[in-house]
This record gives structure tokens, sequence and C-alpha cells, in this order.
């Protein structure tokens, strides 16, 4: 039985149907999964189901800790969100919840190529020249 009820399938179906560019979900596991990553490979197995423009990779944390070092993975379960190229979008942990949505947009952003912000937003980001690195870090509570 799936995570997904079949009327959220339906508007994610939606939200999805104007992606016109691949979307390349890659999901960090290990072998004797625990709860949060089975949990997590299952949601992911039914949400790029939802589009032929999504696909899906599952490794092995351990057995590929290469892969996930290049990806600049350190822990469990671990989502990474690639279009045209790796724009650092990661969820660590369950995207459930809150999360849900913003998982779904930012596959949707990345399949449409466009970050949903202003020409202007997009200017000053622009002039940023150095790496940063931006941790949003949520609880349920």
């Amino acid at each position: 039985m799936g995570m997904l009820k079949d009327k959220d399938k339906e508007k994610v179906k939606e939200i999805f149907k104007d992606i016109d560019h691949r979307v390349k979900v890659v999901m960090f596991t290990q072998e004797y999964e625990c709860s949060h990553c089975e949990m997590t490979r299952t949601m992911l197995e039914e949400v790029t189901g939802l589009s032929d423009m999504i696909s899906l990779e599952v490794h092995d944390f351990v057995a590929d800790k290469d892969l996930a070092e290049s990806y600049g993975v350190d822990k469990i379960p671990a989502t990474v969100l690639i279009g045209e190229k790796d724009y650092g979008v990661r969820f660590y942990g369950v995207p459930a919840g809150y999360e849900f949505t913003v998982l779904i947009e930012e596959i949707r952003a990345i399949g449409k190529r466009d970050p949903g912000v202003s020409k202007e937003a997009m200017a000053e980001l622009d002039k940023i020249d150095k790496p940063v690195h931006l941790q949003v870090i949520i609880s349920p509570t």
C-alpha cells in the first residue's frame, strides 16, 4: 500500500504536468533501511512515478560512499534534486507534512528551470561571489 492518497496523487500530477525538463531524484539509504529511510524511499517512488520527466536513483550510503560524498551527503535518509546541473537542493529526513509541499514545488521549479523569484531578486543573487551554505532546519513542533 502506498503512502499517498489518490486525491493527493492527482494534485501532484497536475503540478507536474507542465514540467518540460528532466529532473533526477537521487536518494541515499542503506542496505538495512531504518523506518525513516524506508518511508522516504516509498514516498519518492510514488512521487517520481507520477511524471515521465522525473526519475529516481536509490543508492546505498555505505556501498556508494564516494557518490554520497560527491553530492555532499553526510547523513540519511537524503534526497538530492538534480536538473541540468546540481543546484544544491538537499532534503534530509522524511520530506513529509509541510516539507512534502516544498519537495513537490522544488521538483517542479527544477523541471521548469524557474526558481520562482523576480528578475530583481536574481540580479541581487548574481552579486554573490562566494559559496554560501544555507540550511533550513524544520521541527514538527
